[in-house]
C-alpha cells in the first residue's frame, strides 16, 4: 500500500473500495450527487482540506466534473489538489451496460492509472517561489482565447491522458499541479513540433 498525507475524495463506495486496496490514507465518498444536500459531509471535507489537504478523484464524465467543482468550491480555504483519470471507453465489470457517456469510472481504471493520477499531484512542494504557468501563457501558446484553442487543448489533454472536458481554467490548475514552468515550456515546444 502507498501511504500519502492527503485524504482522497471520490464519488462512491466502489471507488472507495478500489482506492482502499491501493492507498493508506483517509478516503471520503461524496455519495455522488448526495453531497449537494449533505451538510455534514461538506463540513467534514472542508475540515480535512484545512488539516491535511484533499485530492479530488472523480470520474471523467459530466457528473464527475460537477461533483469535483462543488468539492473544490466548498474546500476553497483548504488545500485542494486534483487527480484526473483519462477518458477511456468501456464499462465496469459489475455493470450491465455502459455509463451515459460511455467512459470507465474510477473503479474501472487499472491500479497503475490510479497510482499515476494520485501520486502525480502529491509531490513535495517547494517553499522556493518558482514561476507558475499563467492564463497569459495559455493564451500565448494558443490554448485559450483563440479560435482553435479548445481543439488544441482537447488534443493536448488526450496526449497527456487527461479528460478532454477540462476548461481553460481547470487545465491551468492541472498544469500547475503536474508541471514546473520549464517542463510546461518544453512540453509545449514538443507538442507544436509534433503537430
Amino acid at each position: 500500500m502507498i501511504k500519502i498525507k492527503e485524504a482522497i475524495v471520490v464519488e462512491g463506495k466502489y471507488d472507495k473500495m478500489k482506492l482502499s486496496a491501493i492507498f493508506d490514507t483517509l478516503i471520503i465518498t461524496t455519495d455522488g450527487f448526495g453531497i449537494f444536500k449533505n451538510k455534514s459531509i461538506c463540513q467534514f471535507i472542508r475540515k480535512i482540506s484545512k488539516q491535511k489537504g484533499i485530492i479530488i478523484l472523480t470520474d471523467s464524465d459530466r457528473a464527475g466534473f460537477l461533483i469535483r467543482n462543488y468539492v473544490k468550491k466548498i474546500a476553497k480555504d483548504g488545500i485542494v489538489k486534483h487527480a484526473y483519470i483519462p477518458d477511456i471507453y468501456g464499462k465496469e465489470k459489475r455493470k450491465t451496460q455502459l455509463s451515459k457517456e460511455g467512459f470507465l469510472g474510477v473503479e474501472g481504471m487499472t491500479d497503475e492509472i490510479i497510482i499515476n493520477a494520485v501520486t502525480s499531484c502529491t509531490v513535495a512542494e517547494s517553499t522556493e517561489a518558482l514561476p507558475v504557468i499563467t492564463k497569459a501563457d495559455l493564451f500565448r501558446d494558443g490554448l485559450s482565447g483563440g479560435e482553435n484553442s479548445h481543439k488544441l487543448r482537447e488534443y493536448l489533454t488526450g496526449e497527456l491522458s487527461l479528460p478532454k472536458r477540462l476548461s481553460a481554467n481547470m487545465f491551468l490548475d492541472v498544469l500547475n499541479s503536474l508541471y514546473t514552468y520549464d517542463e510546461y515550456k518544453k512540453m509545449i515546444d514538443d507538442f507544436y513540433k509534433g503537430l
